[in-house]
């Protein structure tokens, strides 16, 4: 009778893999011993090997499906006197490992949402429900119809599809609706959750009743959420739930650096009225010595996604610009070839139109990774949460004059505390120290960021 070949157990750990790589294919003859498939597993790629002989009849699980159970059935060989046809023909009866039902929003291997195949089982003849398919989401019950690129940009914006007024044909929610909500605006006021609906997947915000247990009444006031902060909130908590964060803290010398800056700033051009045509400030540096360290370690110049690891080829910086009711980080673009006068002049254009909150979606969405910096707040060191889908952010301290021991001698000299926030999926320890060191060198030695 026919053989079912199993999804091995790799280690004693493992629950899933992926299959890689078939290296026999339907028709193949196959004896034990031999190598006839590779499976990744989340440390390894592995290779499997036959433990009977016969003839390859057929193929369950195609290479390249990811997340495939310990035993489940990924293949059928037809044994030593047996028709290939006919055991190839009964394989479908086998128990082949279930495919997971598509989610909504979810990405793909080339990053594009494709057409889920059209149910068969019973159940869907019958009407019930199915999964969410990429014409409509539903959230509490209410289903909403969407374009796959907005349900795309909605997940990577952290913004409930339910709550977005679509403008497209009969409602649709549309990128540009997605756009607009990003900027705060065609947001429905969230529902109010059924009695008996599930726990949501955050912590729910207290009820009115909770809130006067706690408060006497006019002892506070109530400021409704705008969109702005309830992307901030949800995009945080996204991130705080789903990326692994770790912390790498330093300490940087900018005697230098500040010498650097006064001559820079001192031989600056000026118009007409006197005026310097650029004033360089200690992030400037800061922005250019990140995107430079990020072209020295390509590596770590990444992006997680579930099909795969984005590599970047340019340092696209995005920097949090404090504005009322929250933040927002504009990017610089290629700011690994950028000059820092014109890092300077972009800094502060972004800076003047985000508190106007005039930026272009374009001015904000994506990058690489990004700059905070809180020194001007007097604070010494912080750590701050990556932004998705950033796999690394940079936390910026104060510069101020401390004690250090320089060839065994006490000297005062003016450091900068920062700290790396590294998403461990994309980003390990080494690799995220040869990072922040990078930028050690760099920010020390700022000429090196000139040649």
């Amino acid at each position: 009778m026919p053989i079912n070949i199993l999804m091995p157990a790799l280690s004693p750990t493992m629950e899933k893999g992926n299959l890689a790589k078939w290296l026999k294919k339907e028709g193949d003859k196959v004896k034990s011993g031999d190598v006839i498939a590779e499976i990744e597993t989340d440390k390894a790629t592995m290779e499997v090997e036959a433990a009977d002989e016969g003839t390859l009849a057929k193929i369950l699980v195609p290479e390249g499906t990811q997340d495939v159970a310990v035993n489940a059935v990924i293949a059928v060989l037809a044994g030593d006197g047996e028709d290939v046809a006919t055991a190839g023909a009964g394989a479908g009866k086998a128990e082949a490992p279930k495919a997971e039902a598509p989610k909504a929003e979810a990405p793909k291997a080339n990053l594009a949402e494709a057409k889920p195949e059209k149910a068969t089982t019973p159940a869907a003849k019958d009407g019930a429900p199915r999964a969410a398919s990429p014409e409509a989401a539903h959230t509490n019950g209410a289903r909403v119809f969407s374009s796959p690129l907005a349900r795309r940009l909605a997940k990577d914006s952290g913004i409930d599809l339910a709550r977005v007024e679509g403008s497209g044909p009969h409602g649709r929610v549309i990128a540009r609706d997605i756009e607009k909500a990003k900027a705060g605006g065609g947001l429905k006021a969230p529902a109010a959750a059924p009695a008996s609906s599930a726990a949501p997947s955050v912590a729910p915000s207290m009820s009115d009743q909770q809130i006067r247990a706690l408060y006497p009444e006019g002892s506070y006031e109530v400021v409704a959420h705008d969109g702005m902060r309830r992307t901030i909130a949800q995009r945080l908590t996204q991130s705080t739930q789903t990326i692994p964060h770790f912390y790498l803290t330093i300490d940087c010398n900018l005697d230098r650096l500040m010498a650097a800056r006064e001559d820079i700033n001192a031989a600056a051009p000026k118009d007409k009225d006197g005026k310097p045509a650029y004033k360089l400030s200690v992030n400037d540096f800061v922005i250019k010595a990140m995107a430079i360290a990020l072209q020295r370690i390509p590596d770590a110049n990444v992006s997680w996604t579930e099909a795969g690891m984005l590599k970047h080829k340019h340092s696209d910086i995005g920097v949090a610009v404090a504005m009322p009711g929250g933040l927002i980080t504009p990017i610089i673009r290629s700011a690994e070839t950028a000059s820092l006068s014109y890092i300077s002049a972009q800094m502060k254009d972004f800076a003047a139109r985000a508190r106007a909150r005039k930026l272009k979606p374009e001015e904000y969405q994506g990058g690489t990774t990004a700059v905070s910096n809180l020194g001007m707040y007097g604070i010494k060191d912080f750590t701050a949460v990556i932004n998705p889908p950033h796999a690394t952010i940079l936390a910026v301290g104060t510069g101020e004059q401390r004690p250090i021991v320089c060839n065994g001698q006490i000297e005062i000299a003016t450091m900068m505390s920062v700290t790396l926030s590294c998403d461990h999926r994309a980003v390990d320890g080494a690799l995220g120290a040869e990072l922040i060191g990078a930028f050690k060198t760099l920010i020390e030695n700022p000429v090196m960021m000139m040649v």
